[in-house]
């Protein structure tokens, strides 16, 4: 009897909350708030474009049982969430109730368009909605998530707060070591594959010279390529930089013709190796440039 009860006490603890995350970064920061209290799933990986995924059975049961959602909004899963709130069914994370939480409600946006042209592209009307990648926006995120926590879950309020307040002193802390360690970064021009590196750059003081997409969304052509490689002769770039999701062969035809770095970054957690979590995703991010313009 002994023994049993015993196994029965090292079972873990019932998981307070089931968090689906639409993006691998808002599972992280779950996770970091959350600890034991809840059970986390991300609806994409790092190496998947998170405008564009499939709404898959297994997903739409995860769906179901979630009593937090949270995404990035500013239309950056339209694709897709629409699709999956209605076939799932969940009342408890449609939109304007206390389960549906969008990160981008919480930080400063950048490129708001003023007008709005379908024939620009993937332009989005909420502004860019690659937020996680200024780790300050995290942090305005990570204060906002808390309190959701605590809302849907009083009874655990405490310890949320807890980990929210040991989490913040390690993340400031953080902060302040990339801003000093990423200071030779401030007014380095760079291309960019995507226009989804503008808040790295607003960050990092970065300067972006050109796009390998002619227009967001729209890959890129062997003549605008080409055009991009004129261009670079007249106005040079140290780097030019991608998302580990998006294909390699733009940018390292570019690289090899401008005779400069083709460099991949993490985009976000479990972008490589060394991005395991938030701290390890801009450790990692800040080396890489880093290593670039050396």
């Amino acid at each position: 009897m002994l023994g049993s009860a015993l196994a029965l006490l090292a079972l873990p603890s019932f998981a307070a909350l089931n968090v689906l995350a639409c993006e691998p970064e808002w599972a992280a920061l779950s996770t970091e708030i959350g600890g034991d209290k809840v059970k986390v799933s991300s609806a994409t990986t790092a190496l998947q474009d998170p405008h564009r995924i499939e709404a898959r059975p297994s997903l739409i049961a995860r769906t179901r049982n979630a009593d937090l959602l949270v995404c990035t909004g500013m239309e950056l899963e339209v694709g897709w969430l629409p699709i999956l709130l209605q076939q799932s069914g969940n009342p408890k994370i449609a939109p304007g109730q206390p389960g549906n939480f969008e990160a981008g409600l919480f930080v400063q946006r950048l490129e708001v368009p003023t007008r709005l042209d379908r024939s620009e592209g993937d332009v989005h009307a909420a502004g860019n909605p690659h937020i996680q990648q200024d780790p300050h926006n995290i942090a305005r995120v990570a204060e906002a998530l808390t309190k959701r926590f605590s809302e849907i879950d009083p009874s655990n309020a405490a310890y949320y707060q807890a980990r929210h307040k040991e989490f913040s002193a390690r993340w400031n802390a953080a902060m302040q070591k990339w801003e000093q360690q990423a200071a030779p970064l401030k007014g380095v021009a760079i291309v960019e594959h995507h226009q989804n590196m503008e808040y790295l750059m607003h960050w990092l003081g970065l300067r972006q010279v050109g796009t390998l997409e002619p227009k967001p969304g729209v890959e890129p052509s062997a003549a605008h390529l080409s055009e991009m490689l004129n261009q670079l002769q007249r106005q040079p770039a140290k780097m030019v930089i991608r998302a580990a999701y998006q294909d390699a062969r733009a940018s390292q035809w570019l690289a090899e013709h401008a005779h400069i770095p083709a460099v991949a970054l993490p985009f976000t957690v479990g972008g490589d190796d060394k991005a395991k979590d938030l701290f390890g995703l801009f450790d990692d991010t800040v080396q890489r440039l880093l290593e670039a313009v050396k």
